[in-house]
Order: structure tokens, then sequence, then C-alpha cells
């Protein structure tokens, strides 16, 4: 079994990002590239400008090197970083080896601003852009490893650092704490730490940066495609269930229909006339149950094809509830609720059992809602049944020839904190209103609470709505 890295060493690992195998790539690639042009040509003109400037004020005035030889130099050094993003390492390599080359031969040239400003550049760039994360740490390495050890060189084969010092006049007098010597060596130590350094920590922060970013574009993403998901699922869900449904309702009015068939069967030998009133009922059932499956089929036609995730089959279930049983729910709905019918005596029994189931579950959902979503304490239920005709005061939405059925969920209650659903529970009110071609009022109401209002239409005659 293979031994487990040290804890420093993962966190090290990880920090460098070593065992990734994330590549961090500009998004628009011609864009960035062609923006890494434009600033590596602006820097080959800065540092012409620096040199001329520097030579202007008697900089290169004791260097035995030609005009011409400074400028090349300068320009040759700032021109890699136009490939800074393309070709981040080989950038860094290029641009450091033109240090220790040119600071071994016209060192006057590296000491220039706008090379020094190259050189930190080159290296941030290399960290932040570099695609080979172990690539990187070795050439990096490398690059500091070389930059220290030419430090090191200049003090040691240089004019040291007592010479330097007798040059600053400060051999005989001490004007600080510290040993001149031992202080000027700090010092610069402490620039050069701070300006690599600072430039691979910088570089590695935006690494950590646009991983981070692109780890959560993905995140939302994959977010946004499961909220879509789980919304078809719903409708698609709700669909087999208005297809279970569609099965009872063709199950009860062939039974009507079988039934009254039989009747008129018998009565047409003895009494001719009084076989009228069942085949007048076949007729009705019939084109009832043929209106009510155009409407149901009509929801179905974007549901793919596949199993019914349901209890596997409809035999011996118990009859579907209606709008008879909305009184049923204030048992069960943990809430103080007030169920209020308003409708001629019989006029609830005779809704269609579509009609009265779909009301039964717009019902059901909110009042679960409101159990559920909203500091509410007591709704109020109530069912409407209306056989006139529509008048011509009411909104064009609700005028409906054969008159309506309603349920109304009413309560005082302000949303829950914490607690907001998914929304997809109404997905199915709404694929039922559809289906039956009503109208429904979901929302908060003007002086509180919320309101949940289905109004479907009756067909021109009814008949009881159980079998």
């Amino acid at each position: 079994m293979p031994q487990q890295p040290a804890g420093w060493t993962a966190r090290l690992s990880d920090w460098w990002g070593i065992d990734s195998g994330w590549e961090r790539l500009p998004a628009d690639p011609a864009r960035a590239y062609r923006n890494d042009l434009w600033l590596g040509a602006a820097f080959v003109v800065v540092s012409l400008v620096g040199a001329e400037l520097a030579r202007s004020i008697g900089y290169f005035e004791d260097d035995p090197a030609p005009t011409w030889l400074i400028y090349l130099l300068a320009a040759v050094g700032a021109a890699p970083l136009m490939w800074r993003r393309r070709f981040p390492l080989v950038v860094l390599s290029a641009v450091y080896l033109h240090f220790l080359v040119v600071g071994l031969t016209v060192p006057l040239v590296t000491i220039l601003v706008p090379l020094q400003v190259v050189y930190f550049v080159a290296l941030f760039s290399a960290v932040a852009w570099a695609r080979d994360r172990q690539a990187m740490t070795l050439v990096v390495g490398a690059a500091l490893l070389a930059m220290f050890g030419w430090l090191a060189w200049q003090f040691a084969v240089g004019a040291g650092i007592d010479g330097i010092v007798e040059q600053m006049g400060l051999a005989d007098e001490q004007p600080g704490l510290v040993d001149p010597g031992v202080a000027f060596t700090a010092y610069n130590l402490l620039i050069n730490v701070a300006y690599f350094y600072g430039a691979v920590v910088a570089g590695q922060l935006m690494w950590h940066g646009a991983r981070r970013r692109e780890q959560l574009e993905e995140q939302a993403a994959t977010i946004e495609r499961q909220t879509a998901e789980l919304q078809r699922q719903a409708v698609v869900t709700e669909r087999l269930r208005i297809a279970r449904e569609l099965h009872d309702v063709v199950a009860h009015h062939v039974s009507v229909i079988g039934i009254q068939a039989a009747a008129a069967r018998r009565m047409l030998a003895g009494d001719p006339d009084a076989a009228a009133a069942p085949l007048a009922t076949i007729e009705g059932e019939s084109r009832e149950a043929v209106a009510q499956m155009r409407g149901l089929l009509g929801t179905l036609r974007g549901v793919e094809d596949g199993a019914d995730p349901g209890d596997g089959g409809s035999g011996g279930r118990a009859p579907e509830p209606g709008l008879a049983d909305v009184s049923a729910l204030a048992d069960d709905a943990g809430l103080d609720v007030e169920v209020r019918v308003v409708a001629e005596p019989g006029a609830v029994e005779a809704v269609p059992a579509p009609l009265g189931l779909s009301l039964y579950r717009t019902a059901q959902e909110a009042l679960s809602n409101v159990r559920k979503h909203s500091t509410a304490r007591s709704a109020r239920v109530v069912v409407r049944v209306d056989r006139r005709p529509a008048r011509r005061d009411e909104p064009a939405a609700d005028r409906f020839p054969h008159g309506f059925a309603e349920v109304e969920v009413l309560d005082d209650g302000r949303p829950r904190s914490g607690s907001s659903g998914t929304g997809l529970g109404l997905v199915g009110v709404r694929e039922r209103v559809a289906t039956h071609g009503g109208v429904a009022e979901v929302g908060p109401r003007a002086t509180g609470g919320y309101r949940v209002r289905v109004r479907l239409p009756l067909p021109r005659s009814t008949s009881s709505g159980r079998p």
C-alpha cells in the first residue's frame, strides 16, 4: 500500500496545482493573444524610451557598449512579452536568460526600470497561465535559483560588500544600529524576495481565482440543468397521473353505457318508447367521454415513451376523490380549516369526476403549501358550483356557458423564512386547469396572505360524478 503524503506536502501540491488536471485558457484566445502582441510592442517602445532617457542623463557614460547595442538589448528583453499567455514558460525562460547574459556583459541595461517591470510580468504570467503545473514549478524554481545565485555571485566576484560600503562613505561611521555591510546585504535581499516572490504569489492567486470562477460557473450550469430536469419530470409525472385519470373516465362512461345499453335492449321488445331514455343517456355519456378524452389527451402529446412509474396498474385502486371530498381535507391539513360550500343541493355531487378530481387536487396542494411555506395557522376553503349561464358583467375569462365549478383557498399568513419551495406543485395545478379549459388565480392578496382560485367550466349536462 503506497504511503500517503504528509499534510504539508499535500497542501503544497494543492497550492501549486501540481496534481490538478485543470488548464487555464483565455475565454477568447484570439483576442487575448492579440492583446499580448500590443502589450509586448508597448513594452518594447517604453524600454527604448527608457534607455534613451537613461543615456541622456549619463547613466551609460562609463559603459563602453555602443548606443545601438543598448537599444537592441532593451528591445530584445521586452519583446518576448508578446507571447506571454501563448507560451508562458518559454517567455519566462527567454526573459531570464536575457537577464543573465546581459547582466554579465552590459549589466546597466538590466537595471532599467522598464526591463525590471518586464522581468516581473514574465514571472507573474508564467505562474498565472502555465498549463503544465509540474513544468511550471521546475522552470520557476530554476529561474529563482538562477536569480539569487547571480545575485550572490555579483556580491562575491564584483566590487564586494566592503567596496560598496566604502564607495558610499560609510566605512568609518555607522549611521544606524546595524552594520552598514550587513544592512546593505539584508536590504538587497529583502527587495529581491519581495520582487520575485511577490510575482509568484500574485500569479498563483490569479490561477486559483480563475479555477474557482470556472468551477462556480460549472456548478451553476449543473444546477440550472437539474432544475430544468426536475421541472420536466414534474410535468411528465403530472401528465402520467392525468393518463390514469383518463383510464378512470373511460371506465366510468363505458360502464354506464354498457348498463344503459343492456337496459335499452331489454325494453325494445316490450316497450320501445321506454327505451328512448337509456339511449339518450348512452348518447350523452359517449359525447361527454369523447370531449373529456380529447381534453386529457391534448396535454399528453409531449410525454415521452416510457414505463409508467406508478403503482404498477390501476386494478384494485380506490375511487379517486372528487369535489365532495374537499371537506375531508380539513381533517388532514394540520391547520384550522374552514370549508364553505356554495352550491344548490346535489350540485357538488353532480360535478363530473375529472373536474372534481382536479379541484380536489388543487385544494390539497394549496393547503399543503400553506402548511409548509406560510406562517398562517388557519385557512378558508370555498367550494362553488353554479349552473347558471354566464353573466355579461363577469370577466371574459370567467364566462362559461354552462356554469362552473370552483375551489378557492385563502390564508392570511406571510411567507415563512427559509422555506421557499420549487414551485413544481403549482405546475400540476396549471396543467389540470389547461386540460379542462379553466382559469386560475395564484398569488398574494392585496390585504395580506395568499390566494389560490381555480374555476373550471361545467359541461352541457352533468351526471353523478361517481359510478
